[in-house]
């Protein structure tokens, strides 16, 4: 990577689990290096949706190199994820013909409620006899979603706060897009209403996102919580994050508790895990 920008760079890893991503920095210019980011990345660079891309280069070895401008700030506190700004880059996002006609020439095909719960399946290990894990399977099996293939939209698939980048210049940016599918977007909203926004805020979030919540809906996204969130444990327990896999659980065992499909108090994920 020195080699090929020269050796005044001065180029580190920028963490993550791929282990892809450098920060580059030179003579007052950072940039943000990703190695074989997907070509997904220009479109989201025109869309506005992350941060402005300057160029891609491929090396002698195969392997193409793509540069961002590296934007000065933070990510979101679990609070501001209420905002109007991310319900309507969330709608934007998921509006977009152009994200969704490149995802189809990539060759993606849609992600069916099924192949989520034979993904849950196969990644499921001894976590499977916890009483909270089994109820949650059964449910997906007995609660399973029919979604109309017209409603699939470009999903981010992991719209936690922490992929979400607010710059210094008040640009907000969805980040961090390697997960990227064609799907329900109840995947996202899912995790968005469940995990950060209390019940009395979501007809006003919803507004802004750029729909109204009906039964169908509200059921997908109670599905999808759930789903995600037993993948979630599973992931923190290979990794050995046992004070996240217990977060996770605890979130988990309201939801799955909540006969009304809500936390009776109005609580969020967020709030569940503080306990």
């Amino acid at each position: 990577m020195e080699h090929f920008l020269g050796g005044d760079w001065e180029i580190t890893p920028a963490g993550g689990v791929t282990g892809k991503a450098f920060f580059a920095r030179h003579a007052g210019k950072e940039l943000f290096l990703k190695r074989n980011s997907s070509p997904f990345l220009a479109m989201l660079s025109a869309e506005g949706i992350v941060p402005k891309l300057v160029w891609t280069k491929r090396l002698e070895n195969g392997d193409v190199i793509s540069a961002q401008h590296w934007m000065n700030g933070r990510e979101l506190a679990p609070n501001e994820m209420q905002s109007d700004r991310v319900a309507r880059l969330m709608g934007k996002i998921h509006s977009s013909a152009p994200l969704l006609n490149m995802l189809k020439r990539l060759g993606k095909q849609p992600f069916l409620p099924s192949m989520m719960l034979t993904e849950i399946y196969s990644r499921l290990d001894i976590l499977y006899t916890h009483p909270d894990v089994s109820a949650a399977v059964r449910f997906l099996e007995t609660h399973m979603p029919d979604v109309p293939e017209s409603h699939f939209v470009v999903c981010h698939n992991d719209v936690n706060h922490h992929n979400w980048l607010l710059s210094d210049d008040d640009e907000l940016f969805l980040i961090d897009w390697d997960g990227a599918m064609i799907a329900d977007p109840a995947i996202d909203i899912g995790t968005l209403l469940f995990g950060y926004v209390k019940k009395d805020k979501w007809k006003n979030w919803l507004a802004e996102y750029g729909m109204e919540l009906t039964p169908s809906f509200f059921h997908r996204m109670k599905w999808y919580a759930a789903a995600q969130l037993l993948l979630s444990i599973e992931w923190n327990r290979e990794k050995s994050r046992f004070h996240d896999l217990n977060c996770s659980l605890s979130a988990l065992h309201h939801l799955m508790l909540d006969k009304q499909n809500l936390f009776g108090n109005g609580e969020t994920m967020q709030d569940a895990f503080k306990k």
